[in-house]
């Protein structure tokens, strides 16, 4: 029997018995706070990891404290790519929580992807063959065949589906296949790509996910292929010496937020005009000591003219985040700006404005409702980026 804890970003405590091997693969994951009460039963305190992970017979859901669950697959798919997401976000809307979301979104692009056959692509391959095929490798035929002709070492690139590609989606088609909560739709469908994919290697992720690199080649494969890096990424977790299943997806909301908004900006600020630097390096200093990273930095003709700092937490009336504004001062004053702007998720605060004294720079802070439809979320993103190059 599965005992579900629902629980809300860094919100209340819930109690929970737990066994030892339990307890111990929750302190190993390190998604929350785990505390003991004593006779088994512990205190699980979320912090601002969000998403549902199942630990032997305890599953723990963590719904996002400004949003709801099911848009959260919106947020993270639109870094990925924003155009498929626009269009699609009506569809992440019906999900009724993250593991259907992932599943029903995947088997949709996974399956548009594969539907005109598998990808393929060159592998260069080295093997020990009668005769010659590509490139023989002299050194390794000297010392390691001791003097004999035959089998010859050769290195040879085969014109395979066994590629990146295709093996990144059976990871995440597998890794899907043994969650307990995907719908009874959605397994079958993940069970006809596994089909497809029956002649690819399966590579253990602990020795490194497939590497891929979007290219015209293998552009139609763009989509599923990065939400199955969402899925491997996410939803990989250390079992250490249990034996215990651990099965799950668990995210930062923190960086969903900060991703989200700098990839939805970057695209609304392209239609103005002008180009942007997410996480350029500059430096505070003549010397180029103090090195600093703002999120977004936006150029026109090469020369810097906004610049804008986003930061997963509310600006509360009684507690201005003095630390975020000497940041964004900093910025703008290295970077010869009059103008900074800080993006925070929105609580019940208004848009704040701070005039600095003495040296003519004002920092704006706006904030952005995540509970909004992803349409209106992205028509806020849009107006927000008016404000900032008006």
């Amino acid at each position: 029997m599965i005992n579900t804890v629902d629980l809300v970003e860094v919100g209340d405590a819930r109690s929970v018995e737990l066994t030892e091997d339990e307890h111990a693969s929750l302190v190993r994951l390190n998604i929350a706070t785990i505390t003991s009460v004593g006779q088994g039963r512990f205190k699980i305190k979320p912090s601002q990891k969000v998403g549902s992970i199942a630990v032997g017979s305890v599953q723990i859901n963590v719904r996002p404290k400004v949003t709801e669950i099911n848009r959260l697959l919106f947020l993270i798919g639109y870094c990925s790519n924003p155009a498929v997401w626009r269009d699609e976000a009506v569809h992440l809307e019906a999900a009724d929580g993250l593991f259907p979301a992932v599943a029903e979104s995947f088997t949709r692009l996974a399956s548009r992807a594969i539907e005109g056959g598998l990808l393929q692509g060159y592998r260069t391959q080295t093997d020990r063959l009668q005769l010659v095929r590509g490139r023989v490798r002299i050194g390794e035929q000297v010392t390691k065949n001791f003097g004999r002709a035959l089998p010859i070492v050769v290195e040879y690139d085969d014109f395979t589906t066994d590629i990146p590609e295709n093996r990144l989606i059976l990871l995440a088609t597998l890794r899907l296949l043994s969650m307990t909560d995907v719908s009874a739709g959605a397994r079958r469908k993940l069970l006809q790509i596994r089909q497809v994919l029956e002649n690819i290697t399966v590579v253990p992720p602990i020795k490194g996910l497939p590497g891929w690199r979007p290219t015209r080649l293998n552009v139609r494969y763009h989509d599923a292929l990065r939400l199955s890096d969402v899925i491997m990424r996410n939803g990989s977790f250390e079992q250490g010496a249990s034996n215990l299943r651990v099965t799950g997806f668990m995210f930062d909301m923190w960086r969903i937020f900060e991703d989200f908004v700098t990839s939805a900006l970057s695209v609304a600020m392209r239609r103005i005009g002008g180009r942007g630097r997410t996480q350029a390096k500059i430096w505070l200093d003549t010397g180029s000591k103090i090195k600093m990273h703002p999120d977004l930095i936006w150029y026109e003709d090469d020369v810097p003219v906004a610049v804008v700092d986003v930061k997963y937490k509310a600006i509360r009336p009684k507690s201005i985040p003095d630390a975020d504004l000497y940041q964004l001062f900093a910025y703008c004053m290295t970077l010869g700006l009059s103008e900074g702007h800080l993006v925070y998720a929105k609580g019940n605060e208004p848009v704040r404005t701070h005039v600095i004294v003495n040296c003519g720079v004002t920092i704006h802070c706006h904030a952005l409702d995540l509970g909004q439809p992803p349409a209106r979320l992205l028509e806020s993103v849009d107006a927000l980026a008016q404000f900032i190059l008006r």
